[in-house]
């Protein structure tokens, strides 16, 4: 039977018509191209998170920075510690959290901060804590997603760390080392020079060298950004080439508001001038801004989703297959990796889901039994 009428109407979407004849034409809009508007529009509803580490020692501007990158004041009741506090100062992990709006736009903010890390006279495994925090944000996301209960979860997983290292010195000490590699496969890692204003131009230039010699040297994997698509404007290649160069950006923060050339900007007043925060003479802060919120903000999730959290996922199952198969007596294939024990609900889910699993083969057995039976 042949449709002679050149217009069809959609059944499953009333609104949409196929124009077209017999002849083989082609057929005109169908409407899921619309497809992404609509992810944008449940996007937008539902929300964004987003968590940032920041780590360095005390004094580098850390949360100064924070506060001018998102147009907040995080910490308005913070006290500040004195020299003797901080000898015996334990590292500690402070989270704050803020809900902020742009143009119907909302992003659940989570800055976790490393107050007391590198300001003891003996900084041995001060990262420690800092490792274990991730590693707990990991495990709760891993227990959530194998609940019964996976429509909701909360995504605390530690997305970015802002690494703060001192403009004076020579490089990286041997704990910005030890610390960077600690975390380089557990998060992404975005080294930063505090206080650029604290150098000149060519001071920053020839520190920049140094530390991304060093950072090869030393084999630290830090956050790469991903390679431009062939298709994209030469605006974009071009503002994506600044960025790879700058790197690891130079920054300066500040919480006041100073008069420059007629105009009211972030900056700091000093007897010889003004520092523009906002000046891309002056600092990285606009190229930080661009790649952490505007340009790889996304990327930064996917690579902790797809890369850093599956690796530990993958860890945590063969792990707890290694354990069931030893309390079976059966020598394990897989290698039994250094990770936490899982917790009682876990190990109880995964034997049931294993139980499941060998009566379903023995009723499959049984039926093939059957089955060969009656050929018979």
């Amino acid at each position: 039977m042949r449709l002679d009428a050149s217009v069809i109407r959609c059944s499953t979407s009333p609104g949409i018509w196929l124009h077209g004849s017999d002849d083989g034409e082609e057929k005109d809009y169908v409407g899921f191209a619309t497809l992404p508007n609509q992810v944008h529009r449940k996007s937008v509803k539902k929300g964004f998170d987003f968590t940032l580490m920041v780590a360095g020692e005390s004094g580098l501007g850390k949360s100064t920075l924070v506060n001018s990158l998102f147009l907040t004041d995080l910490h308005k009741d913070r006290k500040l510690l004195n020299a003797e506090e901080r000898i015996s100062q334990t590292v500690e992990i402070t989270k704050h959290t803020v809900d902020i709006e742009e143009k119907g736009v909302k992003l659940k903010l989570t800055i976790v901060d490393t107050p007391g890390f590198g300001d003891a006279v003996n900084n041995t495994e001060c990262w420690r804590p800092v490792t274990d925090y991730i590693d707990q944000q990991f495990e709760q996301y891993f227990r959530d997603e194998s609940g019964l209960n996976r429509k909701n979860i909360q995504d605390n997983r530690v997305h970015c760390c802002l690494y703060f290292i001192p403009p004076f010195g020579h490089g990286l000490r041997p704990v910005d080392i030890e610390f960077m590699k600690a975390l380089q496969d557990k998060v992404n890692v975005v080294p930063l020079i505090a206080k650029a204003d604290c150098l000149t131009p060519l001071e920053i230039k020839k520190l920049k060298e140094r530390l991304r010699e060093e950072i090869d040297k030393y084999g630290i994997k830090i956050y790469q950004f991903p390679d431009c698509d062939s298709d994209e404007d030469e605006e974009f290649k071009q503002q994506d080439r600044e960025l790879k160069e700058s790197t690891p950006f130079a920054v300066i923060g500040s919480n006041t508001v100073v008069e420059a050339r007629g105009q009211r900007v972030r900056g700091r007043l000093y007897p010889w001038g003004i520092v523009e925060v906002e000046n891309p003479s002056h600092c990285d802060f606009v190229k930080l801004r661009t790649m952490l919120i505007r340009t790889h903000m996304h990327d930064l999730k996917d690579i902790t989703s797809d890369c850093h959290y599956e690796n530990y996922r993958a860890q945590c199952i063969q792990t707890m297959t290694s354990k069931m198969n030893a309390d079976k007596r059966v020598e394990s294939p897989i290698p039994i990796l250094p990770l936490s024990t899982p917790d009682v609900e876990t190990e109880k889910l995964i034997k049931m889901k294993d139980d499941e699993l060998r009566r379903m083969q023995q009723m499959l057995q049984k039926m093939q039994q059957q089955m060969h039976e009656q050929d018979l």
